[in-house]
């Protein structure tokens, strides 16, 4: 399964990719520096209603979302970027795991490389690159 869209498009990108993954689980996303990993997670937020202002979480580590569904029941996307994250021993004391195994929450993670031990089996991987014309695709591996 793949998109492949503009800038413009990621509001739909983002409706169509939660109409393909309505239940909450883990979420790893891969690409290049600058594929636009954060800015598909803020549209990802947006399309669920998400009022929070959103940003990367490169500093913090880990961010955290509230959005109400159709019965006004909140519900919590993570959004972790591990990017100046050493080691899993790190991600540990990060309080990662704490993230991963939360019932009725979506995470996605940024750089997931060094917690790939620690994830959930029924994660989904995810590709997202860099295309001629500033498109990206996102990939589901």
């Amino acid at each position: 399964m793949e998109w492949i869209f503009t800038e413009a498009q990621l509001p739909d990108t983002a409706r169509d990719f939660w109409a393909h993954f309505s239940s909450p689980r883990v979420f790893t996303l891969n690409g290049q520096m600058g594929a636009g990993k954060t800015t598909f997670i803020k549209a990802l937020c947006a399309a669920k209603g998400v009022e929070d202002a959103t940003a990367s979480p490169t500093f913090a580590i880990i961010n955290q979302y509230e959005y109400h569904n159709g019965q006004n029941q909140a519900h919590t996307i993570y959004h972790l970027d591990l990017y100046r994250l050493r080691d899993e021993d790190e991600a540990i004391a990060a309080g990662i795991e704490d993230t991963l195994y939360q019932p009725d929450a979506v995470c996605f993670i940024e750089w997931p490389g060094i917690v790939t031990r620690l994830l959930p089996p029924d994660s989904v991987h995810l590709q997202l690159e860099v295309l001629p014309d500033q498109r990206r695709r996102l990939s589901v591996l």
